[in-house]
């Protein structure tokens, strides 16, 4: 059997699209063929794959899986792809509304398809693990502060985090951030993909978030984060309680297209 895909990259965090509107693939029971398909030795290479499905009242519904082969929690980076991707099937123009795991997002894209907003869930509950942040932004994060930050063993440092005896059972990102003066420089280690990616969107928000609480900066706010592959940015608004209007940025590339025998 032939599957056509096709690769897109938000900042470097890359995936696998499948256009499955007709569900010739039914990917909850090939977790293996999805492990060997972001394999980026013996596949095309991915940090995940997505395949988007039609969904009543909705442009389609994104399904995301990790590069192990299992379903994934919501992936922001991955939700503005399957945007780009949306646009270049023709499904929709420069706006949609579309459902993922974590429930419905809004998305809005530029004119050339290559950047897009999209909108998260609203976030009231930040724990606290000695000095560092526990928040689910879709998926469960881990934020931290690092100095010397781009010398940092982040798969070591991670992983001693995702496997300790509080997270894992269940598993949790780990984000490593440095207060650059105007951005923050932030390096993630993903479960899922058990590894350092060059950008993760959930990740990336919930840092914004957890810098916001830190210093208490409520209202309107709009934080600039720098990761491995690139530049996002996060706005929201903040009562001190509780974030709303959350709106993660960046760009969303279209790489290549191809088929593989599977």
């Amino acid at each position: 059997m032939k599957l056509n895909f096709y690769k897109y990259e938000g900042a470097g965090n890359d995936f696998i699209l499948l256009d499955n509107r007709e569900q010739h693939f039914n990917p909850d029971q090939q977790p293996q063929m999805i492990k060997k398909l972001c394999d980026r030795h013996f596949g095309i290479g991915a940090d995940g794959l997505m395949a988007l499905q039609l969904k009543p009242g909705y442009h389609f519904e994104m399904l995301y899986y990790n590069a192990n082969g299992s379903a994934g929690t919501m992936c922001g980076n991955g939700g503005r792809c399957i945007t780009a991707f949306a646009k270049r099937l023709g499904i929709i123009q420069n706006e949609t509304n579309f459902m993922a795991v974590d429930g419905p997002h809004y998305a809005k894209i530029s004119e050339n398809g290559d950047w897009v907003s999209l909108k998260m869930i609203d976030v009231d509950d930040i724990k606290m693990d000695g000095n560092a942040f526990v928040l689910n932004t879709g998926s469960p994060h881990y934020v931290v502060q690092r100095s010397q930050l781009r010398d940092l063993d982040v798969f070591r440092a991670g992983r001693e985090i995702r496997y300790n005896e509080v997270y894992s059972s269940e598993g949790i990102n780990v984000n490593f951030v440095e207060d650059m003066g105007d951005h923050y420089y932030v390096r993630t280690y993903e479960r899922g993909v058990e590894d350092e990616t060059f950008a993760c969107g959930t990740g990336a928000t919930a840092v914004a978030m957890a810098m916001a609480r830190l210093k208490n900066k409520t209202g309107q706010t709009t934080i600039t984060l720098r990761v491995t592959g690139g530049q996002l940015s996060v706005s929201f608004d903040y009562d001190g309680k509780k974030f709303t209007n959350v709106f993660l940025e960046g760009p969303a590339s279209f790489v290549f297209e191809g088929s593989i025998d599977v």
